[in-house]
């Protein structure tokens, strides 16, 4: 069974939990800039968004790579950037349309999600559930509830 993150921006306070677990998890540091996921603040809303790679099945990055240095993880269903091999060209931050791939200076290669082997930190250290890990096949059956409630289910009446 393919897994997947799903994010409820509904249920995300901004805590930025998910940030500090995902430095800690990769690079053993608390530092916002090192995280692999990110918290927008929609100022004029007052909205937080979480909003990381959503392993795509299209996966430009992966194509676009001239060194093959972004591969499919076949046990997560992940794109993971092979650090060993990443000249750091950037060609993949381009090719993303998303803007999920990202250059680290400190290193000179980039860096996604590659879901943490199968156990993403960002989704263990969320306290609200607005980050889960769950079966790819259902992750907008939250949203098919919503419409569902929205629609009128009363009989209608015979003309």
């Amino acid at each position: 069974m393919q897994k997947s993150l799903h994010i409820d921006p509904n249920k995300c306070t901004g805590c930025l939990q998910c940030e500090m677990a995902c430095s800690f998890e990769n690079y053993g540091i608390f530092n916002n800039s090192r995280s692999r996921i990110r918290v927008f603040e929609f100022h004029h809303t007052g909205r937080k968004v979480p909003y990381t790679c959503t392993q795509c099945s299209e996966a430009w990055c992966l194509h676009a790579c001239p060194v093959d240095a972004i591969r499919l993880d076949a046990a997560t269903g992940a794109k993971v950037v092979m650090e060993d091999v990443c000249v750091g060209c950037k060609v993949c931050t381009i090719a993303c349309p998303f803007g999920t791939v990202n250059y680290v200076q400190a290193t000179g290669k980039v860096q996604k999600c590659d879901l943490c082997g199968g156990q993403p930190a960002c989704a263990e250290a969320c306290p609200t559930g607005a980050i889960t890990f769950t079966d790819a096949d259902w992750t907008g059956l939250d949203r098919m509830r919503q419409w569902a409630q929205r629609t009128d289910t009363q009989p209608r009446a015979a003309a």
